[in-house]
């Protein structure tokens, strides 16, 4: 029985004897990892700190040489869609000069950066396909100048229409007449077909007003060419034409041709418009809406 016991004494003493070491041996360890590791730690932390206020004190730079380039740009008699390019090219690479310079506090320069871009060309230049095509299209709407800031325009393949607010890099924005932005890769901008509205100082409207087969044309003809000649927005130096255009199924078509301004061309049309209706119903000339006449022939004879 006391063998028993001092072989479990034995025992313990050895389990906290070997814990004890087990304990000395790890924090010895780590003092010793941290002791190597630490200046490599505190070097980090330092470059990270540098490039923090690098980064911070570089936005401020940046802002401050766009503003001090658009009041430069302001001053000249560049397009205003030149101007919004060259602002947003200078910012892409403001920033691209900063990051390289924040990069370089940890080591990795511009060189590396390129010589992984070139490793992963092939599979960057598919990425990227989209964004230099729509790169490329910026700049030739920049060069042809197919429309310029300030132009409504109305492209083909999706129907967008709008005010021209922004050329920008990639995309241009357009306004539409009900406030809506809508944002147009400038890639396929450049490659659809599209109306500019307002290239031209000057817009004909062209428009077509039925009246009845019982109406006195000569007399519609007189009253529609009356209300056209008194609008304010038609140029007087320019002809006017009110003519018979088609004979329809249910009326006599009669074509109205006017220049106005550009940007008198909706409210014109529109006040034409409804002063052609007031003045026919005026002069009792009917406007008429299509309709069928119908013949019914009865057979007389009955079937035996």
């Amino acid at each position: 029985m006391f063998f028993l016991s001092s072989n479990h004494n034995i025992v313990d003493t050895v389990t906290e004897t070997l814990s004890e070491n087990v304990n000395i041996i790890s924090w010895k360890t780590f003092e010793k990892y941290f002791a190597d590791k630490a200046p490599e730690v505190i070097d980090f932390l330092v470059k990270l700190l540098i490039a923090v206020i690098v980064l911070l004190i570089g936005i401020r730079v940046i802002k401050f040489i766009r503003k001090l380039v658009r009041k430069t740009l302001a001053k000249t008699n560049l397009d205003e869609g030149l101007k919004q390019f060259l602002d947003h090219l200078l910012n892409v690479a403001l920033y691209f000069f900063l990051i390289m310079i924040v990069l370089g506090k940890f080591g990795i320069t511009a060189s590396s950066v390129i010589a992984i871009i070139g490793s992963v060309g092939l599979s960057v230049g598919l990425a990227l396909q989209g964004t230099l095509s729509n790169f490329a299209g910026g700049v030739l709407i920049l060069l042809l100048k197919p429309f310029v800031v300030g132009d409504y325009i109305k492209e083909d393949t999706h129907g967008n229409e709008g005010t021209v607010s922004e050329i920008q890099l990639f995309y241009t924005k357009l306004v539409t007449v009900d406030n809506k932005t809508v944002i147009l890769p400038n890639g396929a901008l450049s490659n659809c077909s599209l109306i500019n509205f307002t290239h031209q100082n000057k817009r004909m409207i062209d428009m077509k007003v039925g009246v009845s087969y019982q109406s006195d044309l000569k007399k519609a003809k007189e009253v529609i060419s009356e209300v056209v000649k008194q609008d304010p927005s038609r140029l007087p130096e320019e002809e006017f034409q009110v003519f018979v255009s088609e004979l329809a199924d249910s009326a006599v078509m009669i074509g109205i041709r006017t220049w106005v301004s550009t940007e008198e061309y909706w409210k014109a049309r529109w006040r034409i418009t409804e002063q052609i209706k007031y003045t026919l119903d005026e002069n009792g000339i009917e406007i008429p809406f299509p309709q069928m006449d119908i013949t019914v022939h009865q057979d007389t004879e009955r079937k035996s």
